[in-house]
């Protein structure tokens, strides 16, 4: 009774469980939460003290006694009991205007291709442990296709690469379900750490994470432009111990980034071989459609079309688009119910 009494007064929501970022939209309200999916906790007592922007600040700069985690490795729970707090702490900043005392929302979350029965238990624990009174699974290429408004439900081929912090999911989508797909553990972490290992090789310089984020963003191209753009690094030298500072071009960053991105490129090209001639003839038609922050690298949806010989597509907002995508399906559960996991009690795991 009590269960259901708390579900009426809370707001059922979406959530992008990323590696990079936790994006929550509730319904009715669109997006509210978009920050790192980041954790400051103090090891004295073992207390979180910061969750998502304000974690982020203290990346790389704080004492012996506070560290700063990433509770997500690759798109998947690696740290249950702190995952199972920052998803809390979201679900109560979201009610927070509300005068609910105790949430229990019914939650839409995504999850990679590729998680296994026991990954997936772990996600549905965490959110279930966190407040949730129903947790309901989609695949994130299923989520970031409704959010770009591909006709999934179609009989005809649709095709997502969405790109995001931890992991790149392919997928040829039709008839509501997926056809052909690959999950890959290479994103925009792994651009960074491409970058950190660049600057070390190429200048002697250690950069730290949010810098080399901060230079991928800033210059970060796959393809030469007319007008090159530099900015300047800056880390520690590693032969003196000294700051350093040095000047690089976007010629320096995609010499940096490209091994990354060719392998991106080879497995959307494997996909596209492993999926039946009839879908194949519908997406030579109609393109594939990128999404996550990887979509946002200049140039990499023409390096694409070049080498698959297909129309790229950048959806609009690409980064939100996998927890726009829950919202539908908030929207309109009773016809997309189909699409969803099955739980993992349904399954015999409860």
């Amino acid at each position: 009774m009590f269960k259901g009494l708390f579900k009426n007064f809370s707001k059922d929501i979406g959530i992008d469980l990323g590696t990079a970022n936790i994006l929550v939209y509730v319904k009715d309200q669109g997006i509210v939460v978009n920050e790192p999916s980041i954790v400051a906790i103090n090891n004295r007592t073992e207390k979180i003290i910061a969750v998502g922007d304000d974690a982020k600040i203290m990346l790389g700069k704080t004492p012996q006694h506070i560290t700063v985690t990433r509770p997500l490795v690759d798109g998947i729970i690696s740290d249950f009991e702190v995952s199972e707090k920052m998803i809390k702490h979201f679900i109560e900043k979201v009610h927070k205007e509300s005068f609910t005392f105790m949430p229990r929302p019914r939650v839409v979350i995504g999850i990679p291709l590729d998680v296994t029965e026991v990954e997936r238990k772990a996600v549905e624990d965490s959110v279930m442990g966190a407040g949730a009174s129903e947790v309901l699974l989609i695949e994130e290429p299923m989520a970031a296709a409704i959010g770009a408004g591909l006709p999934i439900q179609e009989a005809s081929g649709s095709m997502i690469v969405d790109i995001g912090g931890g992991t790149t999911e392919i997928a040829v989508i039709s008839l509501g379900g997926v056809v052909s797909w690959k999950s890959l553990k290479l994103a925009g972490d792994k651009f960074n750490e491409a970058i950190i290992q660049y600057a070390r090789d190429k200048f002697n310089l250690l950069l730290g994470e949010r810098t080399a984020e901060k230079i991928k963003i800033q210059i970060g191209s796959i393809m030469a432009s007319d007008k090159p753009v530099k900015t300047t690094m800056r880390g520690r030298d590693l032969l003196t111990g000294l700051p350093k500072e040095v000047q690089v071009t976007e010629a320096n960053i995609r010499e940096a980034i490209i091994k990354p991105i060719k392998l991106i490129v080879e497995n959307i090209k494997a996909t596209i071989e492993n999926t039946p001639p009839e879908l194949v003839s519908d997406l030579y038609e109609r393109g594939m459609v990128l999404t996550g922050g990887g979509a946002l690298l200049k140039g990499l949806d023409i390096l694409i079309s070049q080498e698959t010989k297909m129309p790229v597509h950048i959806t609009d907002e690409p980064l939100t688009a996998v927890v726009r995508g829950t919202g539908k399906v908030l929207d309109d559960l009773d016809n997309l119910r189909e699409i969803l996991l099955p739980s993992t009690k349904d399954m015999g795991w409860g």
